[in-house]
Order: C-alpha cells, then sequence, then structure tokens
C-alpha cells in the first residue's frame, strides 16, 4: 500500500521541475524495479537450467531490465506529448511477432514468458502510480484515462523485442561463424596434391 503513494508523489514531483528528469528516472526506475521482481530471478533461473547457460542470467536480466526501463521511459514520453499508446503498441507488436519468424523458437518462448512475469506486482503498485502522477501534473487530472493507462501492456511488450533481439543477436553470430568457416575453406588452394599414404 505504501508503494502507490510514493509513486504517486515522486510522479508529480518530479515531472513539476522538468519532463527531461521525469523522463530519465523513469528508464532508470524501470531498469532497477525488475530487480525487485522475485518472478524475474525464477524465470532467469529456469532459463539458464533448461538452456544449459546458452541464455545465462544476466543476459536475461540485462535484456529485461533494459526493456522495461525503455517501456516506461517511453510511457512518460507519450504522457508528456498526450498521445494514444496505439503509437507503440501496435508497431511494437508487429515488430515482436515479426522477430520470431527469425530467431530460434526457444528465445521466443522465453520473451512471451518474459514480458509477462516483468509486469509484476511492483509494475503496477509503483510505475502505475508515478506515471498517474506525472500526468496530473503534466497534463491534469481529466487526461488521466486517456494517458496515464498502458504502462502494464507496455511493460509486458518491451521484453519480447529485446529478449528475441537477443535471439536474432545469437542467429546472426552463429552465420557470421559459418560464413567466415566457408570463406577459410574456399580461399584454401585447391591446386595442390595430397598423397595417401
Amino acid at each position: 500500500m505504501s508503494f502507490m503513494p510514493i509513486g504517486y508523489k515522486i510522479g508529480i514531483q518530479l515531472s513539476q521541475a522538468h519532463p527531461l528528469l521525469i523522463i530519465g528516472f523513469a528508464f532508470i526506475i524501470g531498469m532497477v524495479v525488475v530487480l525487485a521482481e522475485p518472478a524475474v530471478h525464477v524465470l532467469n533461473a529456469q532459463v539458464n537450467e533448461v538452456t544449459g547457460g546458452e541464455v545465462s542470467r544476466s543476459q536475461m536480466m540485462v535484456a529485461l531490465s533494459v526493456g522495461v526501463g525503455i517501456s516506461i521511459g517511453l510511457s512518460v514520453i507519450r504522457v508528456h506529448f498526450g498521445f494514444s499508446v496505439l503509437y507503440y503498441l501496435v508497431p511494437g507488436y508487429l515488430l515482436s511477432l515479426g522477430l520470431s519468424f527469425f530467431v530460434p523458437k526457444l528465445y521466443t518462448a522465453i520473451a512471451f514468458d518474459s514480458g509477462g512475469v516483468a509486469s509484476g506486482p511492483l509494475t503496477s503498485s509503483f510505475i502505475l502510480p508515478l506515471v498517474v502522477g506525472a500526468c496530473v501534473s503534466m497534463q491534469g487530472e481529466p487526461a488521466v484515462l486517456d494517458f496515464a493507462f498502458g504502462v502494464v501492456a507496455m511493460v509486458a511488450m518491451t521484453p519480447l523485442i529485446t529478449i528475441q533481439t537477443l535471439g536474432f543477436k545469437s542467429v546472426m553470430v552463429v552465420r557470421r561463424r559459418d560464413t567466415v568457416a566457408m570463406r577459410r575453406i574456399l580461399a584454401a588452394a585447391d591446386d595442390q596434391i595430397i598423397y595417401f599414404e
């Protein structure tokens, strides 16, 4: 219960100081709030175990932290400029669904699970009141229903993109390694004679 009024007050006070201050704070607090979610630590341990270390805990934590930080920062930018959340959600989900065709299925499954895990109780009890407070300060109380909500949807969406990007990076590393190996094979001299004894 104490997180809600604290988040609300912080949102109001920081947005009154300067809009850039609340946007930067929202990004940083978004990165940190993932560390406090117990379900995230359980997910990271399970992913590390299931993949045999291919996807490490630190990779998962960085991808989730960056994803949640970006989502909350973008949510505050939306509150400041006052536009619909659909401008984020439609392209974001199209991108995440498009990435699912190019990454290993394991990364897609992990990404969709992590989207739900990242939007846990701390997000709804602290981050949502923070954005509501910023909206009250920047746009006025009547605008809360139009611009303050959608934060949880953003927090659920961005890990889909960041973790699948991690999978896309692993695919590109394997392709680059194969390309380099093929170049070495093709660059070898074909005119040398090999004697079998």
